[in-house]
């Protein structure tokens, strides 16, 4: 390769190692204003920012912050709010989580739950955990179990007919 030549493509290696690295660079910035945008906006929704969303990368707190309000703070969804709130106190329960116990106990409480409806969610979390263990400790066969559900389901159903 002759020296003109050598020199054309190192030009075209530093050109492409320039852009490269300036297309690097540019979407952290966008997702950084991203960041803060939806920082601004759970400010107004919320009152502050709790720790929690501050807790993610920065590249991550639009995201959350949109799957949050599409669903759980979404009043246009297929379920209310305090069933929403039910739901995730029941899941907490079983995970185990603290932070979200104590958190959608409240919620469910804001969004009318009652102290009855509070304990029957975390008592259905309960037996649907303790049935979970059962049957998958005793390894039953899924196709069998999926069979005699239909059958009760059937039987209930002609049942009420």
């Amino acid at each position: 390769m002759d020296k003109k030549m050598l020199k054309l493509t190192l030009k075209s290696l530093v050109l492409a190692a320039g852009v490269g690295a300036l297309l690097a660079i540019t979407p952290a910035k966008a997702e950084d204003a991203s960041a803060t945008a939806a920082y601004k906006d759970i400010e107004a929704t919320l009152g502050s920012v709790p720790d929690m969303f501050k807790t993610l990368p920065e590249v991550a707190v639009a995201g959350a912050w949109a799957e949050i309000k599409s669903v759980q703070l979404n009043p246009n969804t297929a379920l209310d709010g305090k069933t929403k709130e039910l739901m995730g106190l029941a899941v907490a329960t079983q995970i185990p989580c603290q932070y979200c116990v104590y958190f959608h106990t409240r919620a469910a409480k804001l969004n009318g739950a009652t102290d009855e409806e509070i304990k029957e969610a975390v008592a259905m979390a309960a037996i649907v955990r303790h049935w979970s263990k059962m049957l998958n400790g005793s390894q039953v066969d899924l196709a069998t179990f999926k069979q005699q559900a239909d059958e009760v389901f059937a039987a209930v159903r002609a049942k009420s007919q």
